[in-house]
């Protein structure tokens, strides 16, 4: 994983220091000024709420595996008017960290089944792994509601301007079809 985009305070945690008989919990809240700082992070306009909970339990005598769930409301620009749009995010987040990931042989690599599974970092950033999912959550393409594109047409003045229709050539075969059926009858 990579360096995380925002740093908050005690979202670290040394997982040679927890408990590896049963599952540590673990809670996360940023204040506003951390999820402005995060929503700048991530190219949105705003998150109303954020939380970030759950439990880290040890799978093993090395390994670790991450259950949570992410809950926030985003404001995003609309894809069309720009205008704000609210949206409610509740995601459920799993990660297995393994001590000893498996060897990749061969110089075409295909992904894994298995996108949840990362190598076990020494500390883990909670608040990393928060921001990751709330990334991948995020609508690629908020829209108001209503909002519709509408067909716009440029072109220079004394020239007649492609459409859509135009772009379409085999879309007026079906009608050419039709009327050469009715005319062999």
């Amino acid at each position: 994983m990579e360096a995380p985009l925002v740093k908050l305070p005690q979202s670290h945690l040394r997982l040679a220091d927890l408990p590896n008989r049963r599952p540590s919990p673990f809670s996360l809240t940023p204040t506003a000024e951390e999820r402005r700082a995060i929503a700048d992070a991530l190219g949105i306009e705003g998150i109303k709420k954020l939380r970030f909970e759950g439990e880290l339990s040890p799978l093993g005598q090395k390994d670790w595996g991450l259950q949570a769930t992410l809950g926030a409301t985003v404001v995003q620009a609309c894809v069309v008017t720009l205008g704000p749009v609210t949206t409610r995010i509740d995601e459920d987040v799993s990660r297995t960290y393994l001590a000893e990931m498996p060897q990749v042989e061969g110089t075409e690599v295909e992904m894994p089944e298995d996108d949840t599974v990362e190598q076990l970092p020494e500390t883990l950033d909670l608040a990393a792994v928060m921001i990751e999912a709330l990334s991948l959550a995020l609508p690629p393409y908020p829209r108001a509601d209503g909002a519709m594109l509408e067909q716009t047409v440029f072109a220079d003045p004394d020239v007649s301007p492609m459409t859509d229709d135009d772009a379409k050539p085999f879309a007026g075969l079906g009608a050419l079809r039709d009327s050469l059926e009715k005319k062999d009858k």
